[in-house]
């Protein structure tokens, strides 16, 4: 294990000493483990890590700070399929504790018990099928509690993005209009995907070849937006772009498109069907830019959507006034 290395790199993104200690100790844990199998960290794949998410030992169940540590290791160490892997059962921790705050926030404390009280959300590292049967019955008493509302809850910023990230984003529109924020959106996304592609460094989940840079070329609503009238059309790049480019199977195409730990592994016939009316919570995450930008929350609606049954998620975000 990279020891020094990744404190360093721990200390760098925040943690604290003990936070660092913690983090080093549950990736040498993980280190030992696979020595006793005659494996070794360095080469580590994916069913290693299903494998001691199901059978930590000593202690059980790991924690979701143990499997963070686990996850920013394998990102330091260019370990990019198991790092994909990770940031799949991760990735969903903090979207049902979000959403209930949310729910509390614009409803009350009442509808919040209603909705989450005795909801069974699925353990730390949990595989992608059983999130969808707590998603669907979350959303259902959702619609039931916040029937005015529930959309306003979904959309929120429930992976905790911080605002100030898109601060010179609103400065640009202040001072040459959506036209300029637009154009520099798909500048920088466009520059980004051209080095990872060139790197082989993960861009957030995404594996970048030439083929899918050039698949973001020619489709310009991707991440970045299109304008049309009064609305800005948005469509997500594919979660696993590469296996998305290589299908003509329309299912796997749609599953390779979603994005959605909580719901992605209903569209394989994994546990309970998912409402497409749930990607509303996709939206919170493409219009968040545009709140910021236009210094107010913003409507946003679902065009298409993998659990819809298309292959392309799309938002349409209102411009105000």
């Amino acid at each position: 294990m990279r020891d020094h290395e990744f404190a360093q790199y721990c200390r760098a993104r925040g943690l604290d000493e003990d936070q660092v200690s913690q983090a080093v100790a549950s990736v040498r844990r993980f280190e030992e483990h696979l020595a006793g199998l005659d494996r070794h960290l360095e080469s580590v794949r994916p069913d290693d890590l299903r494998a001691y998410i199901d059978g930590p030992p000593p202690s059980g169940q790991l924690t979701a700070g143990e499997l963070t540590s686990l996850a920013r290791y394998l990102r330091m160490a260019g370990l990019n399929e198991a790092f994909v892997y990770m940031l799949g059962l991760i990735g969903g921790l903090s979207i049902y504790p979000s959403i209930a705050r949310r729910t509390e926030e614009l409803a009350g404390a009442k509808a919040r018990a209603a909705v989450f009280g005795e909801l069974a959300v699925p353990a730390p590292g949990a595989e992608q099928k059983a999130y969808p049967p707590v998603t669907s019955l979350m959303l259902q008493r959702l619609q039931a509690e916040v029937p005015t509302a529930w959309r306003r809850v979904l959309a929120g910023n429930h992976h905790q993005i911080p605002r100030a990230a898109y601060a010179p984003l609103r400065e640009l529109y202040l001072s040459e209009g959506i036209d300029a924020v637009l154009a520099r959106r798909r500048q920088q996304l466009l520059a980004e995907l051209a080095e990872h592609a060139e790197t082989g460094q993960p861009w957030y989940e995404q594996t970048i070849t030439p083929a899918v840079l050039d698949y973001v070329r020619a489709h310009p609503e991707t991440q970045a937006g299109v304008r049309h009238g009064d609305r800005i059309i948005v469509s997500k790049i594919p979660y696993a772009p590469v296996d998305y480019l290589a299908t003509d199977d329309p299912t796997l195409k749609r599953y390779y498109q979603c994005h959605c730990t909580l719901a992605r592994a209903a569209i394989l016939g994994e546990g309970q069907g998912v409402d497409p009316a749930f990607c509303h919570c996709s939206g919170g995450y493409e219009k968040l830019p545009f709140d910021v930008v236009f210094d107010t929350e913003t409507e946003v609606e679902v065009l298409e959507s993998a659990l819809g049954g298309s292959t392309t998620c799309r938002f349409a975000i209102r411009i105000p006034g």
